[in-house]
């Protein structure tokens, strides 16, 4: 009782930190119609800001947060304005993914550049770095925070986009763009809000779960295929099938790796493609 009560804990801190990344992929795809490789690199960039603030800046780690965010919202906007603007009408997927592969190696090449392509760590404050004892077992404190931090996320996005004017500017966007501009919706200033949304999200859930996700030179290339099938798995632009998505496949993953580690992603993979099979639009995603 005791492993599988460690399981299920492991696997809800993995899966959150799975979530808070990759729900902003799911936002850009599901929204904006934008199959955005370079997700992965915006949660790098947020983790090379804040090792860089808090180790040779020293600043607080709860400053650090939302200054990661802003600063890689930042460099984003020329690329938005530059490259990601011209994908939003009559792009194909093959361009939308070249794109955006492109990018990510260049901001890996740039980021390893200007940051030297090493292990960033991200120190936590005295407050996150103890351990918690939940009965059963010691858990450190900075889970608790991640699991905070992925529910306050959850419920933030989904009332941003379920009970706000802006939320309901956006779907008339997604849903007639011609129509929404006739009736005076800057859709333009829509998809660039939705855009700087999905990558700070990428970045503050690149520095909450780095001690899940480790910031590495090769971040976005190593992870950029599992945040791409927990959206595709979730359904795109649904919060909620992001959020179930993520807790299922990190259920799937931590029990193999506690159980079989010798088989390593397998049943992540497994998971993947057993879930596809059965919802071929995602768990909760809408048919197009």
């Amino acid at each position: 009782m005791r492993t599988v009560a460690s399981i299920a804990l492991d696997a809800t801190c993995y899966g959150m930190t799975l979530f808070m990344i990759s729900v902003g992929l799911s936002v850009m795809m599901g929204l904006m119609r934008i199959v955005n490789l370079a997700h992965g690199a915006f949660a790098m960039i947020g983790g090379y800001i804040a090792s860089y603030a808090s180790v040779s800046l020293g600043l607080n780690y709860a400053i650090a947060i939302p200054l990661a965010a802003l600063c890689t919202i930042l460099v984003a906007l020329p690329l938005e304005v530059v490259l990601y603007r011209r994908l939003y009408a009559n792009s194909d997927a093959l361009t939308q993914l070249l794109l955006t592969i492109g990018i990510t190696f260049l901001i890996i090449g740039v980021a390893n550049y200007v940051f030297g392509p090493t292990l960033k760590k991200i120190p936590l404050p005295a407050s996150l770095s103890g351990p918690f004892d939940i009965g059963f077992r010691m858990l450190p404190t900075h889970r608790i925070f991640v699991l905070a931090c992925g529910c306050a996320t959850a419920l933030a996005l989904w009332l941003l986009l379920e009970r706000t004017e802006f939320g309901i500017r956006v779907r008339a966007a997604v849903d007639n763009a011609g129509m929404a501009e006739a009736l005076g919706i800057r859709t333009s200033r829509i998809y660039l809000a939705t855009f700087c949304i999905a990558v700070g999200l990428a970045a503050f859930g690149g520095v909450v779960g780095a001690e899940l996700l480790p910031i590495e030179p090769y971040y976005a290339l190593r992870y950029m295929v599992i945040f791409l099938v927990v959206v595709s798995a979730g359904g795109a632009g649904s919060i909620a099938g992001a959020f179930l998505a993520s807790m299922l496949l990190g259920l799937a993953d931590t029990t193999g790796k506690y159980l079989m580690p010798e088989f390593g992603e397998f049943f992540f993979y497994s998971a993947v493609i057993l879930i596809v099979a059965i919802f071929p639009n995602g768990l909760l995603g809408r048919e197009h």
